[in-house]
């Protein structure tokens, strides 16, 4: 065994970063979120590092009283794919990970009551799962405002202002937040439809041509609904901004543009559909101003237009 290998099991090395698949977070997830962290990156892993994820979520225990060695033993896999699978599920080395199944396992062996997210537990009084919800979102905007990069932004809100037709694609939870970025558009004037059928958007798609936009929404970036009508917009000319939390997943090939999104932490109650959808909503509202900004001229009328339109529809009626 190298000595870089083995110092990825304590951490990574001083100066280095051993092993790695990606940027780690600033710090480990909580144990309790371990199992719902699994759920979340089994697709995406392979299927040696599956089963080592499914191995230590199936059983803590177990898995916390075994060496590095002995988990890949067990596996029928490879030490550096033990410690691949810890540093992809957030663990900056194979120690930290059994520290986290040993704090899982011992939490499980006491009776506690057992975490709905990585914070709330399933007895906490509503005041207080209100207050860690709404911490929990304000940590999603504020990192998705941080990864937010500007030029690829500035570049999506002037292809939005300038196109002839703009079509956002989303399915479940993203749908939602297509629908949304599309209605606001068409309030200020710019002609926007949302689709959540993938046979409906793929025909959409090839009516486009160049001075159109098309938008795909998807956290994982790996929905097949969604990338298919993005590829077919983009091979048509049309100009593609991808909206996902997943900056390397394959929609983004077929994107000009791509607005990263928050993987914020997920559980059993709390699902991607819930923390992508605070972050794309961010990134919607953003495209939306910057858009109205730079058509304010035609935006500010269409905008106190559809007000008035609406405003018989907001005010107390007398009946008989």
């Amino acid at each position: 065994m190298s000595n870089d290998l083995k110092e990825s099991f304590t951490g990574g090395a001083p100066g280095g970063t051993g092993l790695s698949t990606g940027t780690l977070p600033s710090t480990p997830p909580a144990p309790a979120a371990l199992a719902a962290k699994v759920r979340t990156l089994a697709p995406s892993m392979t299927r040696s590092m599956q089963r080592v994820a499914e191995a230590v979520a199936g059983d803590p225990a177990g898995c916390a009283a075994l060496t590095v060695t002995g988990l890949a033993e067990r596996t029928g896999t490879s030490e550096a794919t033990v410690v691949r699978t810890a540093r992809l599920l957030g663990y900056p080395g194979y120690r930290d990970l059994r520290l986290a199944l040993a704090g899982l396992a011992a939490q499980q062996q006491s009776g506690r009551a057992p975490a709905v997210t990585a914070d709330i537990a399933v007895d906490d009084p509503l005041p207080d799962v209100v207050a860690k919800l709404a911490y929990d979102e304000q940590q999603t905007l504020a990192d998705t405002a941080a990864g937010l990069d500007m030029a690829q932004l500035g570049a999506a809100v002037s292809a939005l202002a300038a196109a002839r037709r703009v079509e956002v694609y989303g399915v479940a939870a993203s749908g939602l937040v297509a629908q949304d970025l599309a209605q606001k558009l068409l309030r200020i004037g710019h002609i926007a439809h949302a689709h959540s059928d993938p046979h409906l958007a793929v025909t959409n798609a090839v009516t486009l041509r160049s001075g159109d936009v098309a938008i795909a929404i998807t956290h994982s970036g790996s929905t097949g609904d969604i990338i298919e009508p993005l590829r077919v917009a983009f091979e048509h000319g049309a100009t593609t901004i991808a909206i996902t939390g997943r900056p390397d997943s394959p929609v983004t090939q077929y994107a000009d543009h791509i607005l990263t999104t928050s993987t914020a932490r997920e559980s059993e109650l709390r699902p991607a559909a819930m923390s992508s959808r605070t972050s794309q909503l961010l990134v919607v509202d953003c495209l939306f101003v910057g858009v109205a900004q730079r058509t304010y001229e035609t935006a500010a009328p269409a905008l106190a237009a559809s007000y008035e339109a609406l405003a018989h529809r907001h005010s107390p009626r007398t009946t008989r």
